[in-house]
């Protein structure tokens, strides 16, 4: 009995964090977030489903995980394990293994994955901390780590561990913010995230001028005035209204 009274405490809380997290839910009402929401539907059907099979119910779980794929877009294993307040933003192309698991407080955008890679049996899938929130179209592969509070950007592939309080760009996921440094903005501003790859460029552009001036120097010589095109930071209105 105390399982279906967790169940039913997490349902609410997850419509609760879909309330908080989704401008559009701002003043509508839980019976309208339970009926259209997909990322909701999702969720509730897999707290059912995730239940029945730690009850030992066979064959149910996965048929309801299939009827919730077909209907939503979503794909839950019913295995996955997956903790308080989840919000999933839109749900579309959403995957979730078998052997994910998720903390509290967490945000999927649509079309992320939690997989695994290649056929290896036991832990393959990505472990999430808490207050972790991921892009759009990110790939999280293999039995990585990310720590709490952790950002992964839009369409990062990140197979390997991230560190707490970070945040992790590009393909693989370089993490460009560490130790607690919060990156400025709403957690769902994709636009205005650093460029390790630029930064890396720029600095080594900067440093090959250095070496021409001082080359030009000592040959009593005039450095060469190179045309390297500047590399900025992405500014403007933030995608996410800040």
């Amino acid at each position: 009995m105390s399982r279906w009274r967790r169940l039913v405490s997490e349902v609410r809380a997850d419509v609760s964090a879909a309330r908080d997290r989704d401008p559009a839910a701002q003043g509508v009402s839980a019976l309208e977030i339970l009926s259209s929401w997909a990322g909701v539907q999702a969720l509730l059907a897999h707290r059912f489903a995730h239940a029945l099979g730690q009850a030992g119910v066979p064959f149910l779980p996965r048929l309801i995980a299939y009827s919730t794929r077909a209907v939503t877009g979503v794909e839950i294993h019913p295995s996955a394990k997956i903790g308080r307040e989840f919000f999933i933003d839109h749900g579309a192309g959403v995957v979730i293994g078998e052997t994910a698991e998720i903390g509290e407080r967490v945000t999927l955008y649509q079309g992320v994955t939690l997989g695994g890679t290649g056929f290896q049996r036991g832990k393959r899938h990505p472990t999430l901390g808490d207050n972790v929130t991921v892009g759009s179209g990110a790939k999280l592969l293999g039995p990585i780590a990310v720590g709490d509070g952790a950002k992964i950007g839009a369409n990062t592939v990140v197979v390997e561990d991230v560190p707490p309080y970070s945040t992790v760009v590009g393909n693989p996921g370089h993490p460009v913010k560490v130790d607690g440094k919060r990156i400025e903005g709403p957690d769902a501003d994709w636009i205005h995230l650093p460029d390790p790859i630029a930064e890396a460029i720029k600095s080594l552009s900067q440093r090959i001028g250095e070496l021409e001036q001082r080359l030009a120097e000592l040959d009593g010589g005039e450095a060469q005035s190179g045309a390297a095109a500047e590399l900025r930071e992405r500014t403007g209105r933030s995608s996410a209204g800040g």
